[in-house]
This record gives C-alpha cells, structure tokens and sequence, in this order.
C-alpha cells in the first residue's frame, strides 16, 4: 500500500536534487537528437554513401582480427599521425592533434579558450556545435548572419571582431548547412584580423576546390580541422586538427586519454592506404551533386543554392510537407525550415547514390 507513496516522494527527491545540480543552462538545453535511419534511404547526415569495395573490406577485416582490444590502444595514435601526413602530403612542420571526430575536437579548442569573459564567434547559419560547444564551456557564442545568398560577410565579421574581441573564431569551408565555400580574400581577412584562434572547418575538403590546408603555418593564429567521416569512414568517429606545433601543444593537454580507440587505429592505416579509392568515391559524388542540383532546379518554385560539400541545399514552396512526403516514402533529408530565420523553408539533401537521388526526385517531382 505504501510503495507507490515511496515511489512519489524518491520521484520528487530526484527532481530537487537534478534541480539543486545541474547547470540551469544545461537544463534548459535539448539534447543532440539523431533520427531512427532503420529501414530508410540516408540523405540526412552527409555520408558517402558508398561501401568499401570487396578486396577492401577483405584486407580490414584481416587486419582487425588481431586487434588486441583487451589492451589500451596507443595513446599518442602514432599509425595514425603517420598515415594521415602521408595521405595529406602536410607541410614540413605541422603538428596533429587526434579526436574522436571533429566534435571532440570542437569541444577541445572551445574548452581551451574558455576563460571568463572570453567570447566565440562564427558566421550563422554554421554548424550547430559551435554555438552548443561553447553553451557547454560557459562562454559567450556571438553569431554574424550571413547574407542572403550565404555568402561571407566580411566586413561585418571583421567589425564584430574588433568589437567583441573573440578569443576563437569558427569558419566552416565549405560551409554546413549552407554547402558554400565562403570567399577567400574574406576569410583571410577574418583571420588577420582575429585576436586569438581561429578554427577553419574543412570536413567537406574532398568535395571543395580550396583548402587552407597547405597555407596553415603561413598564419599565427589559424587551426585547420578536418574528419574523415564525410570521406567514408564516419564509423570510425575519427577527426584531426592541423596546425603549428605550438597550438597543437597546448591543445593537446585537453585531450582525453586514449581518446581514439584500438579499431579505428588499425583501420586507419589500412584505408589511407587505398586514398585512391576514396578520392573516385569522392569524384563520382561530386558529378552526382551536379545532376541532382539541376534536377532539384527544374522543380516549380525550388532554388537551389551553390555547393561544395557533398549535400545541396533548395528552398522550397513547403519544408515541412516536402520532408514529410520524403519520410513516408522511407527517405530521410534534413528539414532546415525553423533553424534560422536564412533557412527558411529549405532542406538540406546529402548526395546519395544515384538509385538514392532518384528515388528523391521521384518523390518530389510526384508532388
């Protein structure tokens, strides 16, 4: 008879207790939600959708038989540092820095930078773990709207740099959600004129014609972060940040403890190997964004904006009912309609298989 009141009252003790704990700030968030994809055509998380080839799967497999997952892995990831230089050709010089994808690594420079009163500062619409990153470091986001078009506005980045003085900068290039590859001359502008860090976010580097990549020493204050998630290794949750030796030092004193495990360092190795079979993955993606852009551009009231990621984003007459209509038929896009008020209506589509994207269009053009 008493069991339910005892269950009432460790209930209400729970809630005081999470209250009287937790950061209000924290509270109030919602968490990272990630779709149920079972059953369904993938276009909402930007993979490459292609699975490795036969011979491939075959080798890895070999090869991960005899990890000793008993053991720690090493904690300095040294295969995979080795790897990643000869795959990337890095400039003599450049450090690396390890993470579990690049959110880790979005977590590590925000939390290194978060001293009171420190600010961060990117172009919106960005990533969303930019702003959620420093939520979580307890330092102040400060987001300068792109244009209509999505395109940089460097002035006003450079004036909201002078006025807020943000210890880290974030730009995405090519940018997410938006798929654009922001003007050059604008970003290096951005970057001299920064006080402190600055983050460029190159995650969708196989699929753009630019990289600051070779060019990362040629400032004082700028860390290039990649992952090959985007490339067709997003099991392996592996990211890595490339810069002059010096940040790289002081970032690193963030970094978990075998924070990359035994798996993805065997795997690693083995895949870089074979870039020459990601890179055709990549160069078929790309030809498959260029058909699916003018296929989505010959809808009725669709505008389909410039792209070099490996997804394309449309504004369209209906968001909602279009990704609606797209879910009922067991494909998944990402509805942007709600996100930022420059997003209006628009979804954003990652590159499929060309099976995939038709069985989109179909969907859409039916509509």
């Amino acid at each position: 008879m008493n069991a339910p009141n005892r269950n009432v009252r460790c209930d209400d003790a729970r809630r005081t207790c999470i209250a009287a704990t937790m950061r209000e700030d924290v509270r109030a968030m919602s968490r990272y939600s990630v779709p149920d994809a079972e059953g369904f055509i993938k276009l909402d998380a930007m993979e490459n959708p292609y699975a490795l080839p036969r011979e491939l799967a075959t080798e890895l497999a070999a090869v991960l038989a005899g990890v000793q997952i008993n053991r720690y892995p090493d904690g300095d990831a040294r295969a995979v540092k080795d790897a990643l230089r000869a795959a990337l050709n890095l400039p003599a010089g450049v450090s690396l820095l390890l993470g579990n994808g690049s959110d880790e690594l979005i977590q590590i420079l925000t939390s290194a930078v978060a001293k009171p009163g420190a600010t961060v500062l990117a172009p919106e619409p960005s990533f969303v773990m930019y702003p959620r990153s420093a939520r979580v470091a307890g330092v102040r986001f400060t987001g300068i709207a792109l244009r209509d078009d999505f395109s940089l506005d460097a002035g006003a980045m450079v004036d909201a740099i002078a006025r807020e003085r943000p210890a880290l900068v974030w730009l995405a290039y090519p940018n997410n959600p938006t798929g654009n590859l922001f003007d050059a001359a604008g970003v290096e502008r951005i970057v001299r004129a920064a006080p402190g860090l600055v983050a460029m976010d190159e995650a969708y580097y196989a699929y753009a014609d630019a990289t600051f990549l070779p060019r990362v020493l040629e400032f004082p204050n700028l860390v290039v972060v990649r992952t090959v998630s985007k490339i067709g290794m997003a099991g392996l949750r592996l990211g890595y940040a490339a810069g002059h030796p010096d940040w790289i030092a002081e970032l690193d004193k963030l970094r978990p403890p075998y924070n990359v495990n035994s798996v993805t360092q065997a795997a690693l190795p083995v895949l870089l190997a074979h870039a020459g079979v990601f890179a055709q993955q990549a160069k078929e993606i790309r030809a498959e964004r260029t058909r699916l852009a003018a296929t989505l551009a010959k809808l009725p009231r669709v505008r389909v904006f410039p792209a070099q990621a490996n997804f394309v984003l449309a504004r369209v007459p209906d968001a909602n009912g279009w990704f609606a209509a797209l879910r009922d038929a067991k494909i998944l896009v990402k509805n942007l309609d709600g996100a930022h008020p420059l997003l209006e209506n628009c979804l954003r589509i990652t590159v499929g298989t060309p099976a995939e994207n038709e069985a989109l269009i179909d969907v859409l053009e039916r509509r």
